[in-house]
């Protein structure tokens, strides 16, 4: 499948989260203070639930219903460690933030 526009770049600033949704996927944008703006599913690995909620620090990113803790840079899991959130190669063009979903 290709890139699908998810939003404009003017929304996103470094330290904040953006979520998205695109044919039928519900995602997160979240641009790390340091790094470089990343494109996640937004269902936390646990149970689910929807991070778009969360609470994001400019570092880390948690989910408001078990407190799971994940890094901002790379949606590792912190606490509980063994986990990951979902990644998508993201892109931006013309000023849109472009996203590559499964088909």
């Amino acid at each position: 499948m290709g890139y699908t526009p998810v939003c404009k770049q003017k929304i996103l600033y470094e330290g904040e989260l953006v979520p998205c949704r695109a044919e039928g996927h519900e995602l997160l944008i979240m641009w790390p203070d340091g790094g470089q703006p990343r494109a996640f599913d937004a269902a936390c690995p646990h149970e689910d639930v929807s991070l778009a909620r969360g609470v994001f620090n400019g570092r880390t990113l948690i989910c408001i219903a078990h407190g799971w803790v994940f890094d901002g840079r790379t949606g590792a899991g912190l606490s509980p460690t063994g986990c990951e959130m979902t990644e998508y190669p993201m892109r931006i063009v013309d000023g849109m933030v472009e996203v590559e979903l499964p088909d």
